[in-house]
């Protein structure tokens, strides 16, 4: 199909709650496998009717243990029993609030302080992580089995409470945390209303047809709501992926179709891609072979899935889709992907939206877009550019923060923070961060963005931050190893970025750094922590994502 616009996918029918969600999926599709997952004695496969039966158990040992109307923790790795864990809280009137397992103990307790948490689920290698003086009861995840035979049992002796819980759709259902990138995590409070809109009209944008390879972490609203809810919604099977390290060993093994997946991602298999290409001495041969491969496609022959067979194997031989949020991603790789037989369908989100607001469709996409609004919303753009957005999918509040609430949420409209604009077809640009904005001395702005896309192309850049440093523009630069002290390697590359630029918009200095930034859960470089000016002033920054 060519890339026009094209009617909406219009064939499931609407949830009104997680809990629906599951019963719906246990009724029309019992013995189609939800989930699998690796363990000690190999893969564990769980059927629609499993998940439900799972989750009854074990929200009935909840009620017994008088976990009701109470805010609860879930902390620990990617895991059936992660989510198993947290719907029987959300499905049986609990908040349920996700906390990231990465995050310093100190950090994790002062969430569950923020949240207010009664009871925290923890799996077992984390339990250190957690003050058993913060709560009432910390309970290990390892007993996960024992948990749902014991809820078996009460639920034969006619423990029916749980199972008669009726969902109020604007309660507060779960609190995830936003893991800002200019100042401390808020609370972000969604009700079943506004996942439940998230996934309904966000499936319409999206026909998903095969499996899924869930590699984002459930903590956060991208790799939870999206890649897994969503997922579910479309009743496909969903391989639960345990660590980053095994990734490349579960696409050989499950061969998923779609991945949803942090820019982050994208650019390590991109540049494992190449640097395999030129170890073979390859480089330019397949970068003709690519041009050649995008004349073809014009005329409407398509030869990828065998020329590129080789990186098709990278993903197990069946992907077509990556669907990518989180963070901005540079269009070329993109275009790269798509030249290989790969579509990446670039979207915007954000936590406090549930998360997903804008994505690019399979047949109707625009290059450097974040894609077509969700159907049911509205955008529009501030007399200063910033993006806004009104919907059911917008959150209930931050945790008992009514400031914060207020400034974000003004007359419905959830304000971004992004700067940016929508063209004339509907397709939402970004153009940088409102706070990140450079202030120049000569009255004009600069978003650094702007030049960090372009600099991070170079393939022996790892990560970049530009920034303001008295009065002067600043690239600071984690290079590849081997180029940690090739100043000269980088002065060449300043000059060439710089080339063609106005002088008020040219790189002054460039820093070398031998390590990474420090970065959030959606693996977006933390600005405040990282430049030095703001780090002396991080009481007074945003916590926007």
């Amino acid at each position: 199909m060519k890339n026009k616009n094209y009617p909406l996918y219009d064939t499931l029918e609407d949830i009104t709650d997680l809990k629906d969600l599951v019963l719906t999926k246990a009724s029309d599709m019992p013995d189609k496998i939800a989930f699998v997952y690796p363990c000690e004695t190999g893969e564990m496969r769980k059927t629609f009717a499993d998940l439900k039966e799972d989750i009854n158990a074990f929200g009935t040992w909840m009620y017994k243990k008088n976990i009701k109307d109470k805010r609860v923790a879930v902390i620990g790795k990617n895991s059936y029993e992660w989510l198993v864990t947290f719907l029987a809280c959300v499905n049986g009137g609990n908040v349920a609030l996700a906390i990231d397992k990465s995050l310093p103990a100190a950090e994790i307790d002062t969430l569950i302080k923020l949240g207010e948490c009664d009871y925290a689920f923890v799996t077992d290698q984390y339990l250190d992580k957690v003050d058993p003086k913060s709560v009432k009861k910390v309970y290990d995840l390892g007993t996960f089995d024992t948990i749902l035979y014991e809820g078996r049992k009460l639920l034969r002796d006619k423990n029916l409470d749980f199972l008669q819980y009726k969902i109020d759709p604007d309660k507060t259902a779960c609190i995830l945390f936003t893991s800002g990138t200019s100042g401390k995590s808020k609370g972000v409070e969604l009700t079943n209303k506004n996942i439940a809109f998230e996934i309904n009209r966000t499936c319409q944008l999206f026909k998903l047809d095969g499996s899924v390879l869930a590699v984002l972490p459930f903590h956060h609203a991208f790799g939870l709501i999206v890649g897994i809810f969503m997922v579910m919604h479309y009743g496909q099977t969903i391989y639960i992926n345990k660590s980053p390290k095994y990734v490349k060993k579960n696409m050989a093994d499950f061969k998923p179709q779609t991945m949803f997946l942090v820019p982050m991602f994208v650019e390590f298999f991109h540049k494992q891609i190449w640097a395999e290409i030129d170890k073979k001495g390859k480089t330019s041969a397949i970068k003709g072979l690519m041009t050649s491969t995008d004349l073809l496609l014009k005329t409407g022959v398509d030869v990828r899935k065998k020329t590129y067979a080789a990186i098709h194997k990278v993903f197990g031989g069946n992907l077509q889709y990556i669907i990518c949020g989180g963070a901005a991603l540079d269009p070329m790789y993109v275009k790269e992907f798509r030249t290989w037989g790969i579509e990446i369908l670039n979207g915007y989100g954000t936590t406090e939206c549930s998360p997903v607001t804008a994505v690019n469709r399979p047949f109707f996409h625009r290059d450097g877009s974040v894609g077509q609004l969700v159907p049911g919303m509205e955008v529009k753009v501030s007399e200063e550019g910033e993006i806004l957005f009104k919907g059911d999918n917008v959150m209930k509040g931050y945790y008992k923060d009514e400031e914060a609430t207020n400034a974000a949420i003004q007359d419905g409209w959830y304000h971004t923070g992004d700067l940016g604009y929508v063209d004339d077809d509907g397709f939402i640009m970004l153009t940088g961060r409102k706070k990140n904005l450079i202030i120049l001395s000569n009255g004009e702005n600069l978003s650094p963005e702007e030049l960090e896309e372009n600099i991070a192309r170079d393939p022996q850049v790892r990560e970049v931050l530009v920034y303001d440093e008295d009065g002067k523009i600043v690239a600071e630069i984690y290079p590849e190893e081997d180029y940690f002290d090739n100043t000269e390697y980088f002065e060449a590359l300043k000059e060439k970025i710089n080339n063609k630029r106005p002088m008020y918009k040219r790189i002054a200095v460039v820093k070398l750094r031998k390590e990474e930034f420090i970065k959030n859960a959606s693996m977006k470089i933390v600005r405040y922590l990282n430049i030095p000016s703001m780090q002396q002033n991080t009481n007074n920054n945003d916590n926007s994502n």
